[in-house]
């Protein structure tokens, strides 16, 4: 049995790793932690869980969560991760940061974007955690970055195409939709009810932090370097992703070579589902789950592909990628405790 230990579990991000563990046949709960809430039962924070996570939420010590468990959580805002993961590794345990932290190899693109690190020796160690597309090189990590939900949602329907050059990689546009919890349980005059209800808007156009985030991904899997144009939106429901992203198709692409592409890619990814029939994804048919369901269209006037995904933000986005590393990692079946039935309304 792994003894899982969640720092920050009462964000939404956090919070979603309790409930995916707590049903996990694998995995206990040992230590949850929380600023806000320590010395508060979990299940008196998130009433949902009543009778089901019954811990107490404890302020961090490092030793605690080195002696109590074998894998750890960080469900933090970033620059925090940076500063327990060292001690954490150096005590021998798995780290899995759900934070931007160790995202990066290269700390100084990390830099660039969000603060100087303090534990750059460990950016170059920590694995990227996308499942689908890293799972060997996470088999044998220490230290797993686990990716953004916007990234997430993007960079699967497009690495498959841009490893087999079937896109011109600087034609690439993102248009993507992202539920209220994406930004946190904190509180926000941009995410509270009134400013949200009846809005849909775009925001940090051409400077969110997930860009560059992309943008490092896409350029490794291209061989060169690759620059998106990345526009986010907020809408008014409480989880779940949509993204749309447009791009030019090499010569001689046509849709039939996409679809092979994928299909041959994603046929042993039990979480990535190809839309057919001409159906596009839907955010509601994978909400609460870790399903990405992917759809495409050639737009063959134009020589433009118009690739769609859908994800929920909490869980392929964030949690339930996080279980889905931590199952690689210790060997067990990828889908183990990830298998919720989406709801059919």
């Amino acid at each position: 049995m792994i003894r899982a230990g969640v720092v920050g579990a009462t964000g939404y991000a956090g919070a979603e790793l309790v409930r995916l563990l707590s049903g996990h046949s694998g995995a206990e709960l040992t230590v949850l932690t929380s600023r806000q809430f320590a010395g508060t039962r979990f299940d008196h924070v998130y009433p949902a869980m009543s009778g089901i996570v019954t811990l107490v939420c404890e302020e961090i010590s490092i030793e605690r969560l080195a002696n109590q468990c074998d894998v750890i959580f960080t469900a933090l805002p970033h620059k925090i991760p940076m500063k327990i993961a060292p001690e954490l590794i150096r005590c021998n345990k798995k780290v899995i940061d759900l934070s931007a932290d160790f995202r990066f190899n290269d700390a100084s693109i990390y830099e660039a974007t969000y603060q100087p690190h303090t534990s750059k020796e460990l950016c170059a160690e920590a694995v990227y955690g996308l499942c689908e597309i890293y799972r060997e090189n996470i088999k044998t990590a220490r230290l797993i970055g686990n990716p953004g939900c916007y990234p997430t949602s993007a960079l699967l329907p497009l690495i498959p195409l841009v490893r087999q050059n079937m896109i011109m990689t600087e034609t690439i546009i993102i248009d993507a939709k992202s539920g209220v919890s994406g930004a946190g349980r904190s509180l926000s005059m941009t995410s509270q009810y009134c400013e949200v209800d009846e809005s849909f808007k775009a925001y940090k156009v051409a400077g969110h932090r997930h860009n560059p985030e992309i943008d490092m991904v896409l350029s490794r899997e291209a061989g060169k370097t690759a620059g998106v144009t990345f526009v986010p939106h907020l809408v008014p429901m409480s989880r779940g992703m949509l993204t749309t992203i447009y791009a030019t198709l090499s010569d001689q692409v046509k849709a039939d070579d996409v679809g092979e592409c994928l299909s041959l890619f994603y046929s042993n990814h039990p979480f990535v589902r190809l839309a057919d029939g001409g159906r596009m994804p839907d955010t509601r048919h994978v909400s609460h789950t870790n399903y990405c369901d992917i759809g495409f269209k050639v737009d063959e006037q134009r020589n433009r592909i118009i690739l769609i995904s859908a994800i929920d933000n909490l869980v392929k986005g964030a949690a339930g990628q996080a279980v889905q590393n931590m199952n690689i990692l210790f060997g067990l079946d990828e889908t183990s405790g990830l298998m919720q039935t989406p709801f059919a309304v």
